[in-house]
């Protein structure tokens, strides 16, 4: 899943970002709505966390941008007010959920998962393919009934994998849903990802590489 924060209170928004990462989620973090604008033009996300009083442009302007464009982008909108009228003027622009500030992070998170599902084709609860069975929600991974230990990336490529049921993901792809923008197109950090999961779900191999295509599990 990939997320995009938009919060023009630099300490929280970079508190937020990296809470979201240590979910396995890819995250991007910007601190005003033209910053917002110009990343929503360039990348496909799953979720905004949009916060409403941003300087440069409104939030609700972003929000209506988002909108207009037609995007699958799911909108969850944050605001220091708490009045109804608010929630509801939120609401009618568009926005598909609304959290006051000061808000628990695990509830955000909560509701972020519960957008980006909703951005996405409905997924089943357990994704299960040659004898895997991932849990989006526990963040747990069985191959045969035996437990396995992934690192955030790890899980994320793999969950990538899965959600494909068998067709090929690129290598930008997996880039893109499993790390941020700032990741560098030509690093080998995929790769050995990959070799990793690989070594930790054991024999025999179920993650096959396509030469110049990707990967895909079968």
């Amino acid at each position: 899943m990939r997320v995009l924060v938009v919060e023009d209170e630099r300490l929280l928004a970079d508190a937020v970002g990296e809470g979201l990462r240590r979910e396995a989620l890819a995250v991007d973090v910007v601190y005003d709505g033209d910053a917002a604008l110009e990343r929503l033009g360039v990348n496909d996300y799953d979720v905004l966390v949009l916060d409403r009083d941003l300087p440069v442009v409104h939030g609700d302007d972003v929000c209506r941008a988002v909108v207009a464009s037609g995007a699958e982008t799911r909108v969850l909108m944050l605001t220091a007010a708490v009045d109804v009228a608010d929630r509801v003027a939120g609401l009618g622009l568009g926005a598909d959920d609304y959290l006051p500030k000061p808000f628990a992070f695990a509830e955000l998170v909560a509701r972020v998962r519960a957008l980006g599902r909703r951005a996405r084709p409905a997924a089943p609860p357990l994704l299960c393919r040659a004898g895997l069975e991932l849990d989006p929600g526990r963040r747990t991974v069985i191959r045969d009934g035996r437990p396995l230990a992934l690192s955030r990336k790890e899980f994320a490529v793999l969950e990538e994998l899965l959600r494909a049921d068998g067709a090929v993901v690129s290598a930008e792809q997996l880039l893109e849903r499993a790390w941020d923008e700032h990741i560098d197109p030509f690093t080998n950090v995929l790769r050995v990802t990959v070799m990793t999961l690989r070594r930790k779900l054991g024999e025999p191999q179920v993650v096959l590489t396509v030469p110049g295509v990707g990967y895909q599990i079968r």
